[in-house]
């Protein structure tokens, strides 16, 4: 298969056990929370992070079936993310993936509301014993999610974020600033998702360091190809608005140092990525193909 093609059939699979999983969801009067949930988490998104714990998984030889609940529960962190950021109080988006955001299709509370719980579920599905049957493994899948996703992580990303711009400060943030701040927004989780394969196989403290460093690359080449996108892109292409970290005032890599200045450190970033998979020889070819398509979409 090609990377695409790998791509979305792992989608696919992620996609059918968050229905399943949804399925399972609270009581009868929670009709209108699972309806937000499911708006929240399904039916688009190329499920990336799930993926790349199905990928690292697969260095070890770990079948998808058995790392896809854990692949499960880093999306429904994403999606949860996405919920309460796209919220009028944060980022104030009003489409997301090509649809109306939660917030838009039923109303503010009930959006952070399905946020709460997709954030929740994510932490439950962990706690499974169907997730992985080594209770080590599960406690140790808890704690690495926990920390890319709260005060340590993307929440801690997140509030740097709104920080500078509530204050309009952003004119005075440094490139330093700026990549710490989105290696911790949108690059946590991503290194985390990495990291996540090793985890599930007991893999050597060495061969989980060299996940992790190129998940923390691989964050960074996403997050300046998602700025470019911003700057430059398509919104009916992208399924969301563009041009709206420039029009908010918000401090970003490309407005810092420029379009020509990222495109190098996308390329840099790509290539330290790389390095950083030498690990695993040939089996990480899938995960070198993953580098570059997340800093394809900056092109």
């Amino acid at each position: 298969m090609t990377f695409v093609q790998r791509l979305g059939a792992a989608a696919g699979l992620v996609e059918q056990r968050l229905s399943e999983l949804l399925a399972e969801c609270g009581p009868e009067e929670g009709g209108r929370l699972n309806a937000a949930m499911r708006h929240a988490l399904l039916g688009g998104g190329k499920r990336f992070r799930p993926f790349l714990v199905i990928e690292s998984a697969g260095l070890f030889g770990i079948e998808a079936h058995a790392a896809l609940d854990a692949a499960t529960a880093f999306e429904c962190v994403h999606c949860y993310s996405l919920v309460h950021d796209d919220l009028p109080s944060m980022d104030n988006d009003d489409v997301r993936r090509g649809q109306p955001t939660v917030h838009k299709a039923f109303d503010e509370w009930t959006a952070i509301l399905a946020g709460d719980a997709l954030l929740t579920l994510a932490f439950e599905i962990l706690a499974r014993p169907q997730t992985n049957a080594d209770p080590g493994v599960r406690a140790e899948m808890t704690r690495l999610l926990a920390r890319a996703a709260g005060g340590s992580g993307m929440v801690l990303g997140q509030m740097l974020d709104l920080e500078a711009e509530k204050r309009g400060e952003p004119q005075r943030m440094t490139g330093e600033h700026v990549r710490r701040l989105q290696s911790l927004k949108t690059g946590a989780l991503i290194a985390a998702a990495c990291e996540a394969g090793a985890v599930l196989a007991h893999a050597p403290d060495k061969q989980r360091a060299a996940l992790k460093g190129y998940g923390d690359k691989l964050g960074l080449a996403f997050q300046i190809a998602d700025d470019l996108l911003d700057a430059e892109g398509d919104a009916e292409r992208m399924g969301k608005a563009t041009g709206k970290d420039s029009a908010a005032g918000k401090a970003t890599l490309v407005g810092i140092i420029g379009i020509a200045e990222a495109r190098a450190q996308l390329a840099a970033a790509v290539e330290n990525a790389e390095r950083e998979l030498r690990e695993f020889g040939d089996d990480a070819a899938t995960l070198v193909e993953a580098a570059h398509f997340a800093a394809s979409r900056g092109h």
